[in-house]
């Protein structure tokens, strides 16, 4: 189970927080950091098991524990707003091949925002928060 735990965690990564994959490749702590998070949530995995709950009831409670603070994606909610918003520089971005590189370091830009405003699953959708990180996507943009 802690296999299949650490692998689905690794796609996770890969597809919502390509941020967090760069900053722990340059520590050369990738794979510490998936068997750390998954060693935390076994205690839960194995009452689950003791339970009687189906394997794939047991993947999928574990894989909330286990994104939890992974969520909302910072890193697909930025670029969602460069698509959306500033799709020619999203386009350049991405055609020059530093579209992951420029949305990590908007995120460290945004953190601010994020920590002020709150960034949740419940508010991800505010107005308030959207057009408060495209102003500081736009300085970014300037700087």
């Amino acid at each position: 189970m802690q296999t299949i735990l650490i692998e689905k965690l690794r796609s996770y990564i890969i597809q919502n927080n390509l941020d967090l994959l760069l900053k722990l490749q340059q520590d050369f702590s990738v794979t510490r950091y998936l068997e750390d998070k998954v060693a935390l949530v076994m205690p839960l995995v194995d009452q689950w098991i003791a339970e009687g709950k189906p394997q794939y009831v047991v993947e999928e409670l574990s894989m909330n524990e286990l994104t939890r603070e992974l969520r909302p994606s910072k890193f697909n909610y930025i670029k969602e707003i460069l698509e959306e918003d500033f799709l020619q520089i999203y386009k350049d971005f991405r055609d020059k091949g530093v579209l992951t590189y420029e949305i990590s370091n908007m995120i460290e830009a945004c953190n601010p925002v994020f920590e002020k405003m709150g960034f949740t699953e419940d508010n991800e959708d505010d107005r308030a928060l959207r057009y408060a990180v495209m102003g500081k996507i736009q300085e970014y943009l300037e700087a």
